[in-house]
C-alpha cells in the first residue's frame, strides 16, 4: 500500500471516528458547535478535544449526508446554529456504533495476542 493510500485510509478512520462521536453526543440533545466540543472534552475527561477546523467541516458533512438538521436559536443575544440528529442520523449512529464495536474487539484481540 502506498503512503498516499495509507494517509487516505487513516484520514477516513479518523473522520469516521469524529463523525461517530458527534452523532453520539447529539443523540442526547441538540447542541451548537461549541457545546459539542465542550461535551466531548467533558465526557472524555479532557482526553479528546475537537478543533474548530475539524468540527465544523464534520458538522457540515453530516448535515449534507442528511444525518443532522440545523435550527437557529438566539443564545445570549446571539444567533447560534443548533444541530440535532435526524432519523437517518439515528440509524447511522446505531450502524456506526456496531462497526466501531467490531473494530474495537478485533484490535483488542490483536493487542492481547501473546500475553
Amino acid at each position: 500500500m502506498s503512503r498516499h493510500a495509507e494517509s487516505e485510509q487513516e484520514a477516513e478512520l479518523l473522520q469516521g471516528t469524529l463523525d461517530l462521536l458527534i452523532l453520539r453526543i447529539l443523540a442526547l440533545e441538540p447542541l451548537h458547535g461549541y457545546g459539542i466540543a465542550q461535551r466531548l472534552k467533558q465526557v472524555t475527561q479532557d482526553a479528546l478535544q475537537i478543533r474548530q477546523g475539524s468540527l465544523y467541516p464534520a458538522l457540515y458533512r453530516l448535515e449534507k449526508r442528511g444525518l443532522l438538521k440545523a435550527n437557529w436559536k438566539t443564545l445570549g443575544g446571539r444567533d447560534a446554529k443548533f444541530d440535532a440528529l435526524t432519523k437517518s442520523g439515528e440509524r447511522a449512529l446505531e450502524r456506526e456504533t456496531m462497526g466501531w464495536e467490531r473494530l474495537s474487539r478485533a484490535v483488542r484481540l490483536v493487542l492481547e495476542t501473546g500475553k
